[in-house]
């Protein structure tokens, strides 16, 4: 039955329809109160003057639908099979931004804190989300200096030989190595983060005010003025905190600007009438443009399984569906939540103000694409979820034709450009490495076996190079960047831990499917639209390296195919070789010479016979 004819049969009741293209891919993907009439308004050849309705119509091969009991419960469905099949039609949320929080590893023995903007069910505590992003930065910050808990990838369910150098810098108290912090320590300073992310700062001041009188009693002077110094901050934070409440109610404000196929929107947090934070929105194969899809396909992918939720939403333009949304909206935050359009007066001007700033993205991200390199160092620190902003960058690659003149390049990215002079070549040796690092099992030498593959090349590249770095005693770069996916992240990993360099932060992209892995958090890997200026920075970084590599690979592979050559002609020996090389240039020069000009080199007995054996090689 054609799908015309099916929707005429459908039911007018509230449900969800999908419709699919001729290879049963989900294209499609929406919500109606009554299916038949929704449905069926497809199919008119009226609306085929609208550009989306028409492509759309035009693909349609077949559907389904979902009767549900009301509105409600078919909007929440229509959201969760936008998220489940990604159609091609609907408008979709990249969430390779989304909000901020901090996780608490509750699970772990030694509990940590890191910054994140994804929330999977594993066990982990999180709270946020934080407005503006730094204030997340900033807790995890003072999280490290004053209570010494780390954000790190550390295995720490054995033992290191030495720590990182957040402990030297006093920002963590080292679980990593035995003997440098009791479980009693840890799992009281681990307590006291939880206190703090939970708002319990009234329980963990007083808490903290026992121990500070008990550590005075016992004349523990130095202990008592750390606890005295960290409940004067804790004091000033909850003063702010009151100020801030105080303030007024909390307000977001979307807009965007479209030229189809290309959108930019944004998302202003305004906390006590000022702006506190922004998001940007990018997308580039949009088709033609609905507003009154758009702004609602947005907002239910933005609010509807939110931790979070404003009291107010300012929109750009009404829809059908703003009532409804509403009221979902307001049961979940357990308040009112207003969607409404401003017409005049301030906050007109402010929605004004955020329909100004979606036009500036969208020249930035579009036509400009020139972002400062701070801007794209905080960039990158967020993408990646790093501790600091990396300054410098060294990323290598793995160069070889099946196995053979295997080499390895090294380029450096620091503050903003390549930085030439420090680039690296590393011929693959294939052998066993031995001594210069202790490793947590005891044994102090290193093995790379002679195999031909990408991730012992790796392991041995990575082991020489920070080997070097250990006896000259330098510092690490900011980001290890690998040319590869998993298998050689893990292999850079290894080669690390062999050395005894724990906590360095380190990823890698897969080389088709331009996905970035970052070590510690390979289950959520990163996916950037094309347009990305931090997916244009490793990509930059990534091809230079690349280049480098396939260039000495290539170098390497002609001079030793040049030199057998030459040296396979009987009676002409490496010695012979070499003056024809360097009188002539190139084999095929030598070819080109004659008799005659190769006399004049080496004796004509060995040029005679330079002279037939050449030419046997051309077939000649």
């Amino acid at each position: 039955m054609e799908p015309k004819e099916k929707a005429g049969l459908l039911p007018e009741k509230a449900g969800v329809y999908l419709f699919h293209d001729a290879g049963g891919a989900v294209i499609y993907v929406g919500k109606a109160r009554s299916l038949r009439s929704r449905v069926r308004s497809y199919f008119l050849e009226s609306r085929w003057m609208d550009a989306k309705t028409g492509s759309l119509a035009r693909e349609i091969a077949d559907l389904e639908t979902i009767v549900v009991d009301n509105e409600r419960e078919a909007l929440a469905l229509e959201n969760q099979l936008i998220k489940r099949y990604k159609p091609k039609f609907n408008v979709m949320l990249r969430d390779d931004k989304t909000y901020p929080y901090i996780k608490f590893t509750a699970a772990e023995k030694y509990p940590r804190v890191y910054f994140t903007r994804r929330i999977p069910k594993d066990g982990s505590l999180y709270f946020g989300p934080y407005f503006p992003a730094s204030l997340a930065r900033r807790i995890l910050h003072f999280v490290h200096k004053r209570f010494l808990v780390p954000s790190c990838t550390v295995d720490l369910t054995r033992t290191h030989p030495r720590p990182c150098l957040q402990y030297y810098i006093h920002r963590c108290l080292g679980p990593c190595v035995a003997g440098l912090a009791t479980d009693e320590r840890y799992a009281e300073a681990a307590h006291d983060v939880k206190m703090l992310l939970e708002g319990r700062r009234h329980d963990l001041i007083k808490s903290l005010e026992q121990r500070m009188a008990a550590a005075a009693e016992k004349q523990l002077f130095e202990q008592a003025a750390s606890y005295r110094d960290l409940l004067r901050t804790l004091e000033d934070i909850e003063e702010r905190q009151r100020i801030a409440a105080a303030q007024g109610d909390d307000t977001d404000v979307l807009a965007y600007h479209a030229e189809p196929p290309l959108v930019a929107a944004n998302l202003f947090h305004l906390r006590g009438g000022r702006v506190v934070d922004r998001r940007e929105f990018y997308w580039e194969e949009l088709g033609a443009f609905d507003a009154q899809e758009f702004v609602p396909s947005l907002l239910k992918q933005l609010y509807l399984e939110a931790e979070y939720l404003p009291r107010a939403i300012h929109v750009p333009e009404e829809f059908e569906d703003r009532e409804l949304l509403e009221e979902m909206l307001s049961e979940r935050a357990g308040h009112r939540v207003e969607i409404s359009t401003p017409q005049r007066g301030q906050k007109k001007a402010i929605l004004d103000l955020v329909q100004n700033n979606a036009a500036h993205s969208f020249e930035q991200r579009f036509r400009v694409l020139k972002p400062t390199s701070k801007a794209i160092g905080e960039a990158l620190q967020n993408t990646l979820n790093l501790i600091e902003e990396p300054e410098r960058i060294e990323c290598f690659d793995i160069s070889h034709i099946q196995g053979t003149d295997t080499v390895a390049s090294m380029v450096v990215w620091e503050k903003g450009r390549m930085k030439k002079s420090d680039f690296r070549k590393f011929i693959i040796r294939g052998e066993e490495i031995a001594g210069g690092a202790e490793q947590g099992n005891g044994n102090s030498a290193l093995q790379i076996y002679r195999q031909n593959d990408d991730f012992a090349s790796m392991r041995e590249v990575v082991i020489r190079r920070y080997r070097r770095l250990q006896e000259e005693k330098k510092a690490m770069p900011g980001l290890i960047l690998i040319d590869g996916g998993i298998g050689q992240l893990h292999a850079a990993a290894e080669a690390l831990d062999l050395l005894g360099i724990i906590n360095q932060p380190l990823a890698s992209i897969a080389k088709k499917e331009e996905i970035l892995y970052v070590f510690g958090q390979e289950n959520e890997p990163i996916v950037l639209e094309r347009h990305s200026p931090v997916l244009h920075l490793i990509q930059q970084i990534r091809d230079e390296t690349h280049r480098f590599a396939v260039t000495f690979h290539r170098l390497r592979r002609a001079k030793r195919q040049t030199k057998s050559v030459l040296e396979n002609i009987p009676g002409v020996g490496e010695k012979t070789a070499r003056k024809l090389l360097k009188a002539f240039g190139s084999v095929a020069n030598v070819q080109r010479a004659g008799l005659e000009r190769l006399s004049e080199v080496i004796s004509r007995k060995s040029a005679q016979k330079v002279v037939e054996e050449l030419a046997k090689e051309r077939g000649g």
